[in-house]
């Protein structure tokens, strides 16, 4: 049983050196972030847009939504509103017609988002759109997008992701943690990779892509749950890069309970490791043939759920390697609990402390905050569990998540 100490040992080293190259990827990329995001300056309206929503059981949140974009700072039209009801038991497609959207009623069986977009997509492509906008029907928008994204695709951009802020982080201290998930991907992630010039991320609501690139993708082609990351990682293998638009605003509404961001986050991490699957041997390939940081950068995204294994795997080594020094059932066990909350605290005030800073970035400090911040740690803990049952087994059903918050956003210090 000697060799069981150096083992542990050598299991947890590892472990930290997958995690450290990792996250010192992640961390230069983060950096970044500091590099003043691209003004794409003013240009006349001239996309014709279609936006698309794709709404199961949303009446009670859907008029706030198509009020939004009906006030937009834009031509009416230069865009229409499409909204398509799919698996709904209630008056979704009434309330959006009484709102002024037009609708778009689902009649093939679907399962997920991406089914639906694939279905409005190949019902109304012969209506020649520009650039094709999508929005959950929990948003608000703000009365810029449209310009926003006009002024990005006037400049060359073909797909874009806008800067998605939160309609109630201070619900429940679930919708903080969200919240404050939501600004950190829009400082550090997608704002670092613009800083980077490698292509930042879309996150399924408040984007755009080009009726161009949908050309050259070959339409609307979605084969997993995760429809967003996988139109991102086809717009990377084309050569383009998804641009990063923060001026374009969209406002989501969070989960309240842990139930819900249980669910939410399961969906992500089965389609994070659905999208890895199919696109990273492809990447690989590409990779070799034509070496791009853009490539790199991409690929390092999709090994997320590897890295969140690799962090749960490496608290238990921690913690096994502890126990295996003591001499006594009790010590071992003494040990094993003293090296794995240490972790666990080391893991807490660094997430406490980037959740401090990305709030101070990002102008959102607000004392009824302080339950998502004081949270905001075991929001990020918890994930490793989920991410290692998506590993046992995916998700491959769109699990829906009632909206009930038909509001406004409110801003910080009201």
């Amino acid at each position: 049983m000697d060799w069981m100490f150096p083992a542990a040992l050598a299991l947890t080293g590892t472990m930290g050196v997958l995690m450290g190259i990792w996250g010192l990827w992640y961390l230069i990329s983060s950096l970044a972030c500091v590099k003043r995001p691209m003004d794409y300056g003013f240009h006349p309206a001239r996309t014709k847009f279609a936006v698309l929503i794709a709404a199961r059981n949303e009446e009670l949140v859907i008029g706030p939504l198509i009020n939004s974009l009906l006030m937009q700072d834009y031509p009416a039209e230069l865009y229409d509103i499409w909204v398509v009801p799919n698996n709904c038991a209630d008056n979704t497609a009434l309330a959006a017609r009484s709102c002024g959207a037009k609708v778009l009623e689902c009649t093939v069986p679907v399962k997920s988002k991406g089914e639906v977009l694939r279905f409005a997509y190949n019902r109304l492509r012969g209506r020649r759109y520009d650039a094709w906008l999508v929005f959950d029907a929990d948003n608000v928008v703000d009365s810029r997008f449209l310009a926003e994204m006009n002024n990005a695709r006037m400049t060359g951009v073909q797909a874009a992701q806008g800067y998605r802020d939160s309609k109630n982080p201070y619900d429940t201290a679930v919708s903080g943690c969200s919240s404050i998930y939501y600004w950190m991907m829009d400082r550090f992630h997608n704002g670092g990779k613009a800083g980077l010039g490698v292509s930042a991320m879309i996150g399924g609501t408040g984007f755009m892509v080009t009726q161009t690139l949908l050309d050259r993708l070959g339409g609307w082609r979605s084969e997993t749950i995760s429809e967003d990351l996988e139109l991102t990682a086809q717009t990377v293998l084309a050569g383009e890069r998804v641009a990063y638009v923060p001026k374009a605003i969209t406002y989501d509404e969070q989960p309240l309970t842990w139930e819900q961001s249980f669910t939410q986050r399961r969906r992500w991490s089965s389609g994070t490791l659905q999208v890895a699957q199919r696109y990273l041997p492809g990447l690989g390939e590409e990779q070799a043939l034509r070496p791009r940081l853009t490539l790199f950068d991409f690929e390092f995204t999709l090994l997320m759920p590897a890295y969140q294994l690799s962090a749960l795997a490496g608290l238990v080594c921690t913690a096994l390697a502890a126990a295996l020094g003591g001499k006594t059932v009790l010590q071992s066990l003494v040990l094993a609990l003293t090296g794995a909350c240490g972790n666990i605290a080391w893991a807490a005030l660094t997430a406490t402390v980037a959740a401090g800073i990305v709030l101070t970035l990002e102008g959102k400090w607000d004392r009824r905050l302080w339950k998502g911040l004081c949270t905001y740690w075991l929001f990020l803990l918890t994930w490793l569990p989920i991410t290692a049952a998506s590993f046992w087994k995916k998700t491959t059903v769109w699990k829906e998540i009632r909206h009930t918050r038909g509001m406004a956003p409110e801003l910080p210090g009201r």
